[in-house]
């Protein structure tokens, strides 16, 4: 296992992490408004639900998945990604806050990467919404660095030995995305009909995307 991002970024995430203490009070007032409109009959919890999971795994995901649709079936493209990622995602429409500074790096059947944030929760809201609650837990951050096979066989993603892991850690400056593989069986489909396939947790690294 190799680290992909070992630079000190304490400054960045204290940054990061006054900004997360921010939103953690903000966050603190939504509930509790939303516990009020709840008790009053005002607002149905469970659609409530259904719209947040909306933006956390269709809506938001969904500008990634055609970022990477894209690449793989436009190679000038890919090379631009690869090369400069902000660039090539901003020239899509997608850019923003938590997106400002984007790495692609690309899985291969030789290499697969995997994205953490080891001290908070950097996470590239613009391509890909919501971050899941997984994703900020403190057992996430802390296993995908010590044991990050192991993390991967528990979502369901067990790699052949031969097979190196990346991990790569977000900070406040820099987020990543990762470029998966692009299954066999695909050729000759759109752009839209690749996006289709593509999902969050392939994005992130905790999963691949599946042959249609």
């Amino acid at each position: 296992m190799s680290k992909g991002h070992d630079s000190d970024h304490g400054h960045d995430h204290g940054q990061d992490h006054e900004e997360h203490s921010a939103l953690s009070e903000t966050a603190l007032r939504v509930r509790a408004l939303e516990s009020l409109l709840v008790e009053k009959g005002l607002v149905d919890p469970a659609a409530l639900d259904a719209i947040v999971d909306a933006y956390q795994s269709k809506i938001g995901p969904r500008n990634g998945a055609r970022i990477v649709a894209r690449a793989w079936s436009d190679p000038a493209y890919k090379a631009q990604l690869l090369k400069d990622a902000t660039s090539a995602i901003a020239g899509m429409g997608y850019s923003g806050a938590q997106g400002e500074h984007m790495v692609v790096v690309e899985n291969t059947p030789s290499v697969h990467n995997l994205v953490v944030c080891t001290l908070c929760s950097c996470y590239p809201w613009p391509v890909l919404g919501l971050p899941p609650v997984w994703y900020k837990s403190s057992a996430y951050r802390s296993r995908a660095v010590i044991d990050p096979r192991g993390v991967l066989r528990e979502f369901g993603l067990a790699l052949p030995d031969e097979v190196a892991v990346r991990v790569w850690d977000s900070t406040a400056e820099i987020r990543y995305l990762v470029l998966p593989e692009r299954p066999a069986g695909t050729e000759g489909m759109t752009a839209e009909a690749l996006a289709d396939l593509v999902t969050r947790d392939s994005m992130i690294g905790t999963a691949k995307v599946a042959a249609p």
